[in-house]
Protein backbone atom coordinates (compact mmCIF):
# COMPACT_ATOMS: atom_id res chain seq x y z
CA UNK A 1 0.00 0.00 0.00
CA UNK A 2 1.39 2.86 -0.94
CA UNK A 3 2.32 6.05 1.11
CA UNK A 4 0.73 9.67 -0.53
CA UNK A 5 3.83 11.67 -1.41
CA UNK A 6 2.64 14.54 0.92
CA UNK A 7 2.84 12.13 4.09
CA UNK A 8 5.52 9.93 3.14
CA UNK A 9 7.78 12.65 5.70
CA UNK A 10 5.50 11.37 8.37
CA UNK A 11 7.54 7.69 7.69
CA UNK A 12 11.08 9.50 8.50
CA UNK A 13 13.93 7.63 10.22
CA UNK A 14 17.16 8.96 10.59
CA UNK A 15 20.46 6.19 11.17
CA UNK A 16 24.03 6.71 11.17
CA UNK A 17 24.12 6.79 7.30
CA UNK A 18 21.08 8.37 6.29
CA UNK A 19 17.74 9.68 6.53
CA UNK A 20 14.98 7.34 5.12
CA UNK A 21 10.90 8.07 4.54
CA UNK A 22 8.96 5.03 3.65
CA UNK A 23 7.38 5.15 -0.31
CA UNK A 24 4.96 2.19 0.99
CA UNK A 25 3.58 0.99 4.27
CA UNK A 26 5.59 -1.36 6.05
CA UNK A 27 3.20 -3.50 7.83
CA UNK A 28 4.93 -3.54 10.99
CA UNK A 29 2.88 -0.37 12.13
CA UNK A 30 0.02 -0.14 14.66
CA UNK A 31 -2.63 0.47 12.01
CA UNK A 32 -1.56 -1.51 9.34
CA UNK A 33 -3.51 -4.51 9.91
CA UNK A 34 -6.64 -1.91 9.54
CA UNK A 35 -5.44 -0.32 6.33
CA UNK A 36 -4.77 -3.77 4.60
CA UNK A 37 -8.21 -5.24 5.56
CA UNK A 38 -10.22 -1.42 4.43
CA UNK A 39 -7.67 -2.10 0.83
CA UNK A 40 -8.70 -5.77 0.96
CA UNK A 41 -12.95 -4.67 1.99
CA UNK A 42 -12.61 -2.39 -1.38
CA UNK A 43 -11.36 -4.65 -3.93
CA UNK A 44 -13.03 -7.46 -2.49
CA UNK A 45 -16.59 -5.36 -2.29
CA UNK A 46 -17.88 -6.41 -5.67
CA UNK A 47 -17.62 -10.42 -4.35
CA UNK A 48 -19.09 -9.62 -0.98
CA UNK A 49 -21.78 -8.56 -1.97
CA UNK A 50 -22.08 -4.97 -0.39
Amino acid sequence: IEVSPEDQFKTAFTTPWATFAYSRMPFGLTNAGTTFQRAMDLAFKVMMGK
